[in-house]
């Protein structure tokens, strides 16, 4: 008698596995992995795809491909997707419930119908009613725009066939399923399959589509890896779903860059382009002790914030707690703060919290962190003219930081009078700058 052939798949990551595992072994996580019927390896063996033999060509002779794009409607989602929407592209944009992925993209399909465009706004999670209540707010009401609430993946592909759509939004590819494939919605091979048709409508039609995909607990889209590496752009809602900013970030473009940010602010309209960053990260009157000022680059644009310090005697075993800036990297300043300067840090609890609820991904705030932590350790206040930029090395040393001259034009613009900056800009600047190259002289201009 033949033995019986099994295979097991985590839900978490599809990884696959003739033997049960406790733990995935792709993934780490627990208690994921699942055995699959026979029918789902059949299906799994019939749509493997096969080995075809091509020749290679000189890459001298290959033509490349001219990509058009079209507006959105929203400047901030041209700004992430590299200029605006490109046809036949499939788009994936994660975020954590109640964040804003369904209002944006209604929002984008109310902008594009509202321009001749024919628009398909399939939803498995909503009625048609609940679709047309939040497109009342959101001013989206229009004949081009279609609605249709259906979760089988065949007749979402009749209606695509049978309509000439020029975009197309998935909300959501957990809640669709396909009759060819044996298992539950939302599960590894319902979520690979699905993606994989509508990656062939997308190419072979010439639409764009977008796709929303819940998220896991650790932040992450929820399914198979294989979903991010199968769709041609990922972006991800960042920022607390109780703050009226929203931050969009690209972190696959297969058709621009990765380093812009998009900016949304959260009103009665809906999501909406927040049209001016001034002022919303950092309190231009006065600053308190602990508080210190610096410019990040989200991508090309230079965001002013806010940097706070609390520092506190310790009763116990002292804590270190960053919000919006590696704790890491946090750990690594204060110990070269009682290195080099001799402060009993070791004593005290340090807290560091970014304004705002933004994240700073590059080291040029590390300036700025510092001069909090003496503002607060000192309590002593800290001119709120004045801007903190530089990088700082295990060494002591302050290094220059990338788009200097940008920053300081940014400085400008805001009202700001004076910058502790590393090194000379290159371009000449009407901001009053004080050069400091090591820790210790930012300690005696302070």
């Amino acid at each position: 008698m033949a033995k019986k052939k099994t295979l097991f798949e985590c839900q978490a990551c599809g990884f696959q596995s003739p033997r049960w595992m406790g733990k995935c072994t792709s993934c780490n996580q627990w208690d994921t992995m699942v055995e699959l019927t026979s029918e789902q390896i059949k299906f799994l063996k019939e749509t493997t795809p096969t080995a075809t033999t091509q020749k290679a060509t000189p890459i001298t002779k290959v033509e490349e491909d001219n990509i058009t794009r079209f507006t959105s409607g929203s400047s901030e989602l041209d700004l992430v997707l590299g200029g605006g929407i490109v046809p036949g592209s499939l788009t994936l944009i994660g975020g954590s419930p109640g964040i804003g992925k369904s209002t944006l993209l209604l929002k984008i399909a109310g902008n594009l119908a509202k321009n001749n465009h024919k628009i398909l706004y399939v939803s498995g999670e909503e009625s048609a009613g609940q679709i047309k209540l939040r497109a009342n707010r959101l001013d989206a009401n229009h004949d081009n725009l279609y609605l249709l609430s259906e979760i089988n993946l065949s007749s979402i592909q009749q209606e695509i066939n049978s309509n000439e759509y020029n975009f197309i939004v998935i909300d959501s590819i957990q809640t669709l399923y396909s009759d060819e494939t044996p298992s539950a919605p939302g599960s590894v091979t319902q979520v690979r399959t699905i993606t994989f048709e509508l990656m062939r409508i997308a190419k072979s039609m010439h639409i764009p589509i977008f796709i929303i995909g819940h998220i896991t607990k650790d932040g992450s889209i929820a399914g198979p890896r294989v979903l991010e590496h199968m769709v041609d752009t990922v972006l991800y809602f960042e920022g607390d779903s109780n703050s009226e900013l929203r931050l969009l970030r690209g972190f696959k473009n297969r058709f621009g860059s990765t380093n812009e940010v998009g900016i949304f602010e959260m009103n009665a309209n809906g999501l909406q382009d927040a049209t001016t960053m001034a002022g919303r990260f950092f309190n231009k009157d006065k600053l308190q002790s602990g508080s210190a000022l610096t410019v990040i680059m989200e991508g090309s644009r230079p965001i002013i914030i806010e940097v706070q310090a609390l520092v506190s005697e310790s009763y116990g075993h002292p804590k270190r707690s960053s919000t919006g800036f590696d704790n890491n990297r946090l750990t690594m300043l204060l110990a070269l703060l009682e290195k080099k300067l001799d402060l009993p840090l070791g004593t005290y609890d340090v807290f560091i919290n970014i304004s705002g609820g933004i994240k700073i991904n590059e080291p040029s705030a590390d300036l700025a962190i510092i001069a909090a932590i003496l503002s607060s350790y000192r309590d002593r206040e800290l001119s709120a003219k004045s801007v903190f930029l530089g990088e700082v090395s295990l060494t002591g040393e302050i290094r220059e930081v990338a788009s200097l001259s940008q920053r300081l034009k940014e400085i400008y613009t805001q009202g700001f009078t004076k910058a502790i900056i590393p090194n000379k800009p290159i371009d000449d600047t009407k901001i009053k700058y004080f050069i400091a190259n090591e820790v210790s002289k930012v300690v005696d201009w302070m």
